[in-house]
């Protein structure tokens, strides 16, 4: 059993992330939106400027009040569409219910949505052509690109449909040439299906779901977890990792895993569109 430890990858694509500036003419830029006082979305802005910082793009974060108007948040977007030192755009979710999050995604400059999130980068992605997919998701392929995982061929079970991961997640096997099933809350006989998964991507968000009696000797177990445990500062993954690892022939740990890639990979896509824009 192998881990696959997500800081290492972070590391290598650190240091190709900075061979890359040094080609460029100007200095790339990212714009992030939050909105509203959500802990959770500060800590994730805090954590972006900070690589940010590190890789030397410039960072800027634009806060706005949780009674702010759709009307107001999409005018900020389009005057960062046209703003020339932004190359990409982030809003940061949550957002209050108030607001429509779906036309805030629309209207993000497709060239600028280092999120993936736009419906023209989603179109591209699912047509298998060049656009910004979603951090985690892509994250997840360099992690096993890395590691040399096999994935053409292979029965890949994503669990979870989420826009953010399970979905695009999918894609991204699918355009790797897996054979994909994706499961959710919904699905009858789970068990029986994620036994048969040779790659196992796990984003549910319940503690320690995958038991070691749902995996199949040898199968690549990617956790996307991310779970606090009441009254305790412990943080655990979907995945059970002590027991499961013991049947896997590579696993993600959380934390460690997954996490580190995420924000790497924005900084990747961050780049690629301040190279897209000089060509």
């Amino acid at each position: 059993m192998t881990i696959i430890d997500g800081k290492y990858v972070s590391d290598k694509c650190k240091e190709e992330i900075k061979i890359k500036m040094r080609g460029l003419s100007k200095t790339p830029g990212l714009a992030v939106i939050r909105v509203g006082e959500d802990e959770a979305s500060k800590i994730y802005v805090r954590l972006k400027h900070k690589m940010c910082e590190e890789l030397g793009i410039n960072f800027t974060e634009h806060h706005l009040p949780d009674t702010v108007s759709q009307e107001e948040l999409i005018k900020l977007i389009q005057e960062l569409n046209e703003d020339d030192t932004v190359d990409g755009i982030l809003l940061q979710s949550p957002i209050p219910y108030h607001l429509n999050i779906l036309e805030a995604f629309q209207t993000i400059s497709p060239q600028k949505d280092v999120d993936g999130f736009s419906p023209i980068n989603v179109g591209k992605l699912v047509q298998k052509q060049d656009s910004f997919a979603p951090c985690t998701p892509l994250g997840i392929m360099k992690m096993l690109q890395e590691y040399d995982v096999q994935i053409e061929g292979k029965h890949a079970v994503v669990i979870g449909r989420s826009n953010i991961v399970g979905r695009p997640m999918a894609e991204l096997l699918l355009n790797a040439n897996a054979t994909v099933t994706i499961c959710h809350s919904k699905t009858e006989n789970l068990k029986e299906i994620v036994k048969t998964a040779d790659i196992v991507v796990v984003a549910i968000g319940k503690p320690k779901f995958i038991t070691e009696d749902m995996i199949q000797e040898g199968a690549v177990v990617v956790d996307v977890g991310i779970n606090r445990i009441p009254d305790s500062k412990k943080i655990v993954g979907d995945v059970d990792f002590d027991n499961v690892k013991e049947k896997c022939s590579y696993i993600t740990p959380v934390p460690g895993g997954v996490g580190p890639m995420t924000i790497m990979t924005l900084m990747s896509n961050v780049v690629k569109a301040c190279e897209n824009r000089e060509r």
